[in-house]
């Protein structure tokens, strides 16, 4: 009896064993979906794997609980007027979990460049990076108009799209009387965080090429690599138009004429 006791706890532990390997591959193969695609929502991420929309949100929920992914609320999409879409990128501790050894190559390949030809070498090298950006996206905002404003928001839908999570918000419409406007260009994510961390100059190429798309100049208030929560780029649109002052009714200056002359 003993011995057929033993034997069936080996069988339960080695059956919950096995399910938690599972669970472990499945949740695991979210998060590659995640690096892959993201910023992915939780409905695209069911029909890449084949999951339903149940079993999705359970291992997102398990993953985000551990800090291997982040949640970004985009704006701009089809889940209703001024209600932003919920967004699933990898945090940097989920890239670490999954491993960074591609970047830590590239890392190393910009050091070993700096060495043998000098500083200037990595900045041609990260300038050449964003100029093929700007040659993929300039069709894009050109095609928006010439409004600074529209140009910035299909630029965030262009960022967006090669996973940097962008969004738009104009800031000033709300304050009277004329004043400057001005848009904020926000990434809440970075692909190329950690060489940007050590090169700062790609974050300047970057914003020299925004600059250019838009025909501003822009100027950059925070990025990712230097601490910021997100990479934030302010874009000068233009000064409010106020309605001229309406004139002052005759009679209100007859009046007034009338009471000043009988002044003594």
């Amino acid at each position: 009896m003993y011995s057929v006791s033993r034997t069936g706890q080996k069988k339960a532990v080695n059956k919950t064993v096995t399910a938690r390997e599972s669970e472990q591959r499945t949740r695991d193969r979210v998060l590659g979906a995640v690096l892959e695609h993201g910023p992915v929502s939780a409905a695209e991420l069911g029909e890449l794997l084949g999951f339903t929309p149940a079993a999705v949100r359970r291992h997102l929920d398990a993953l985000s609980g551990t800090g291997l992914i982040q949640v970004k609320r985009v704006g701009g999409t089809s889940s209703g007027a001024g209600r932003p879409a919920r967004r699933y990128v990898l945090s940097p501790q989920g890239q670490a979990y999954l491993g960074n050894d591609y970047l830590d190559i590239a890392v190393e390949a910009l050091r070993q460049l700096g060495d043998a030809l000098g500083p200037e070498a990595v900045a041609r090298f990260a300038a050449d990076r964003f100029e093929a950006m700007e040659e993929k996206y300039r069709p894009v905002v050109e095609a928006a108009g010439p409004a600074v404003e529209d140009r910035a928001e299909a630029l965030a839908a262009e960022l967006t799209k090669d996973g940097f999570v962008g969004s738009t918000t104009m800031i000033g419409t709300a304050r009277t009387p004329s004043t400057l406007l001005s848009v904020q260009l926000c990434q809440g994510h970075c692909p190329i965080q950690a060489l940007a961390s050590s090169y700062p100059v790609f974050c300047d190429k970057e914003t020299e090429v925004f600059s250019r798309l838009l025909g501003v100049d822009v100027r950059r208030l925070s990025t990712l690599s230097r601490g910021g929560h997100v990479c934030t780029t302010h874009i000068p649109v233009g000064r409010t138009r106020t309605a001229p002052a309406a004139p002052a009714p005759v009679e209100a200056i007859t009046a007034s004429s009338t009471h000043q002359q009988e002044r003594p």
